[in-house]
């Protein structure tokens, strides 16, 4: 327990790695409206603390969940006795609410999946304890021999300490539903994407499920380039300013037919109406300023479909949609736009603004061909209105990267 209180300063009071805000009222009188809102301030930085303070242990506690569990496969007197009805038995003796047959799965995964947890406890229990788990960090040494046909994990290939979210990051900023959905992944290096991602954007649970159903980890092309991982603001210490294009991107949650006709209209005021899951494919940072933004340029009207600001690239970012495939006629239009946006509506502080267009298809080589020798930083990218089954769009995604 430790707090402090100044005269007419704010503090924090610490209880077990619990904190809420403190006011020293002392020295001043306050009003009926002010005791309003210290009460309610108070009441919601308690529940807040409250509720993160329940989620890190029924994380912690899953992992030991899990411990127990593959050390009673490995080393229990009458493990024999179970076998593969270990788990299913298991959920039958506890006999507690929630403690059932697939959490206990999903700890036992857990556990292997995640040894760096182990720091979390180190110092808190015994010292023989932790010993024994920091010898068996390396997942990769633990038994198979009461795992089933659908839980069985695939040796992957050893990843770098350089990409293994801390024990104590992931206790913190993790749910243990976030976990959840990211150990479907079986890529190691990809699991680290979904983390840092998760963690950067504050993705809810749907959010981070709809990622890594439409493949972000690829389609950001760190699967083809492992050392981008290396540009991760969790690695940097803070946002790194390179826009990550996706490529493609995916509209499924659109709700149109990708065999319909559906013109380039269409799909903008679908974007619109669905502002919030398009803000979510775009990316961090991104703010919505406006649509068919009028601009004038030798006495012409033009529209630039979608313009928006990205807050941690401080440069604004204007979206051309076309319903065709690539042209080098609509990127010298969106390379027109973006150079007036520079001359007329850049503000002090920002940095010059960027354009992406997005087509239906594109050549590496004519795109390639296209950008050379343009001052402004333009990005060319395909859409999908429909997302094919998994093994369609892992095979349409590999083709891309490979152009």
């Amino acid at each position: 327990m430790n707090y402090t209180i100044m005269a007419n300063e704010s503090t924090t009071y610490l209880h077990d790695g619990m904190e809420l805000p403190v006011e020293d009222w002392s020295q001043n009188t306050h009003s009926f409206d002010e005791l309003t809102k210290i009460i309610r301030d108070t009441h919601d930085a308690a529940q807040t603390t409250a509720v993160k303070a329940i989620n890190r242990m029924q994380t912690m506690r899953n992992w030991l969940y899990g411990y127990y569990i593959i050390e009673f496969e490995q080393h229990g007197k009458d493990r024999a006795e179970y076998g593969t009805q270990l788990l299913k038995r298991l959920e039958e003796r506890v006999n507690r609410k929630g403690l059932t047959e697939t959490l206990f799965k999903n700890s036992r995964k857990f556990y292997r999946l995640y040894p760096q947890m182990v720091e979390n406890i180190i110092g808190v229990i015994s010292p023989t304890v932790s010993d024994k788990l920091l010898e068996s960090k390396d997942a990769s040494g633990l038994c198979d021999t009461q795992m089933t046909e659908n839980e069985h994990i695939e040796n992957s290939p050893t990843v770098s300490d350089g990409f293994r979210t801390t024990g104590q990051m992931i206790i913190s900023r993790l749910s243990f539903s976030h976990i959840v959905e990211i150990m479907t992944v079986d890529d190691p290096l990809a699991r680290y994407f979904y983390e840092q991602e998760c963690i950067k954007c504050t993705w809810s649970v749907r959010e981070l499920r709809r990622q890594i159903s439409t493949n972000l980890y690829v389609r950001t092309g760190i699967s083809s380039n492992p050392e981008k991982m290396l540009s991760l603001p969790s690695l940097q210490g803070h946002d790194n300013n390179e826009l990550q294009i996706r490529q493609p991107f995916t509209f499924e949650f659109l709700g149109l037919k990708a065999n319909e006709v559906v013109g380039e209209k269409d799909i903008e005021n679908a974007l619109i109406d669905h502002l919030q899951d398009f803000l979510l494919e775009l990316g961090k940072g991104f703010c919505f300023e406006s649509r068919q933004k009028r601009i004038i340029i030798d006495d012409e009207y033009y529209y630039p479909d979608l313009v928006f600001y990205n807050r941690i690239l401080h440069c604004g970012v204007i979206i051309e949609l076309k319903d065709e495939e690539f042209s080098h006629q609509n990127l010298g239009q969106l390379n027109a736009y973006v150079s007036h946006y520079k001359e007329h509506e850049m503000q002090p502080g920002d940095n010059p603004p960027i354009g992406i267009l997005l087509c239906t298809r594109k050549g590496k080589k004519m795109v390639e061909y296209a950008l050379a020798g343009m001052d402004n930083q333009l990005f060319v990218s395909t859409y999908m209105l429909q997302l094919p089954d998994k093994k369609t769009l892992e095979d349409f995604l590999l083709k891309q990267l490979e152009k």
